[in-house]
């Protein structure tokens, strides 16, 4: 098919396509511990009649001990490469609704945005895998497989057994990986870089039960005071990480002006920025660490008694190069051994993702780049990194060494994926549609033997 052809095809499947995204955003598909995940099987299955519905004789719902995924199939023309999307269909919880503009789970489009949880991250992944498919209808150039998660948001327990069980059947040349994001509205990107993760919870503990504050406190800690302490450690005066041991690296000479970046974040004019370095270090190429939550009696409840135990969630964000195991071992070091006031410290292991960094050179990622620069109208893709995780990027890598690991994504800087008012720019989406229809069409041109 012709380029005109292609953008004519695209255009003329994008109205459908972002009706059935609003369709499936509307499925309120969470994975996590607490939610009825009788729901994510609902998603799945919308998932799965979607690409039944696009031509993929070959669907099916998979699991190995955790959430639905959804592996859909079409075999390569003769002497074709065969390439790889993946997308997942689980989505955050939405958090505290009141800071909602519109109802999470009812997708809204005001303004050329589209409002919604999951509605960018990663339904808009899964649909741009759909608007190829429907862009092509019989006339696939390349082989394809689909395979859409069930819980990535939850940490995708499940998915390193799932590819090593499906693995012959997920062999590909290309793998296209539709969970990241762009540059800017109309600057697109291949994401190079992840950070890798690992999240801990820290117990301290002073006593065997609580007191009465006004009895022992001044001689006593708190639970709270020795815990806020603790966390406070784990930076020093500038905002750097001060944990010993941890990788740091250097990013791509990318110009991040700061005041871009604190519209982006959101963050109050009378708030300064932490750590030093250039920006898209700190945010790429360095650790990071946050506190996510505590364990406290809740103010309006608490009695006037000196706490007795206190807990948090600690996130650490690894820096590419970085070991998940060798760094748990660093922070749980660090913790132990800066306990206040002799106070007891438990430090265990919630959740660890390998950091990655992606070789993005040969004649796959040329395809690429040529095929964003058609959908961009000529605006040259840069290279990212980005300073969250996907941790099975990784899985993916060591399982199928010899293929191209494309990053790509949906979402934009004001997409806000996992907070509240998640949203999707539909005039990037289509161009992402468009991207992956063309890629399509250059790795069969590059790679047909």
């Amino acid at each position: 098919m012709t380029e005109a052809e292609l953008r004519a095809a695209v255009h003329r499947v994008m109205p459908g396509v972002t009706e059935d995204l609003k369709e499936l955003a509307r499925i309120p598909g969470i994975a996590f511990d607490g939610f009825d995940h009788r729901v994510v099987e609902r998603s799945a299955e919308a998932v799965a009649e979607l690409l039944r519905g696009a031509g993929l004789p070959d669907v099916r719902i998979v699991r190995d001990g955790g959430q639905p995924a959804v592996l859909g199939r079409r075999p390569a023309p003769p002497g074709a490469p065969t390439v790889l999307l993946y997308a997942h269909h689980d989505v955050q919880p939405v958090g505290d609704e009141s800071q909602w503009h519109t109802p999470p789970f009812e997708p809204t489009k005001i303004d050329g945005r589209l409002y919604g949880r999951g509605c960018a991250d990663d339904k808009a992944g899964v649909m741009a895998h759909v608007a190829a498919l429907r862009a092509y209808g019989d006339r696939l150039p390349v082989g394809v497989v689909v395979f859409i998660e069930g819980e990535e948001e939850f940490g995708s327990e499940s998915l390193g057994d799932l590819l090593r069980s499906h693995r012959e059947e997920l062999s590909a040349d290309v793998i296209v990986i539709a969970d990241s994001g762009n540059w800017d509205v109309g600057a697109p990107a291949l994401t190079t870089s992840l950070r890798g993760l690992v999240n801990v919870f820290v117990d301290v503990r002073v006593l065997d039960h609580a007191v009465h504050s006004g009895m022992f406190g001044g001689a006593v800690p708190d639970a709270l005071i020795a815990l806020a302490r603790l966390l406070a450690t784990l930076h020093d005066e500038a905002g750097d990480v001060a944990v010993a041991g941890l990788v740091s690296g250097t990013a791509a000479e990318l110009d991040y002006p700061e005041d871009r970046f604190r519209g982006e974040a959101g963050i109050l004019d009378s708030v300064q920025l932490i750590g030093t370095g250039r920006l898209v270090d700190r945010v790429w190429t360095k650790p990071a660490v946050s506190v996510l939550g505590i364990d406290a009696p809740r103010s309006t409840e608490a009695p006037n008694a000196l706490v007795p135990t206190a807990r948090a969630k600690v996130s650490v964000r690894l820096a590419p190069g970085d070991e998940p195991a060798r760094a748990f071992e660093a922070v749980k070091a660090h913790l132990e051994a800066h306990a206040p006031w002799g106070a007891r410290v438990e430090v265990t292991l919630e959740q660890e993702g390998a950091p990655c960094v992606i070789d993005a050179t040969g004649p796959a990622y040329d395809a690429a780049r040529a095929a964003f620069r058609t959908a961009w109208d000529g605006v040259e893709p840069v290279e990212i990194g980005v300073g969250g995780s996907i941790p099975f990027i990784a899985t993916f890598q060591e399982l199928f060494p010899s293929a191209a690991v494309l990053v790509t994504g949906v979402e934009d800087p004001d997409s806000r994926a996992h907070g509240p008012n998640e949203s999707l720019h539909l005039g990037e989406f289509a161009r992402v549609c468009l991207a992956e229809v063309l890629l399509l069409r250059n790795v069969a041109e590059t790679l047909t033997r």
